[in-house]
């Protein structure tokens, strides 16, 4: 099942009238920012991976 442009606008157009723009606008913000950080801290916990020695080796 798959959303066409018609259904699309329309869940846009009732989000917008059940929360407003002011609301939907700080929804938004919020959510790209949690992705950023999200996305910031995978990235940081990877590059520590890396970072460190595998102790298996040394043994």
């Amino acid at each position: 099942m798959r959303l066409g442009t018609t259904e699309i606008i329309l869940i846009i157009v009732l989000a917008l009238v059940l929360f407003g723009g002011g609301k939907l606008a700080g929804v938004g913000k919020a959510l790209g920012k949690s992705i950023k950080d999200f996305k910031n801290e995978v990235k940081e916990d990877g590059d520590e991976k890396k970072d460190q020695p595998d102790q298996e080796q040394k043994g």
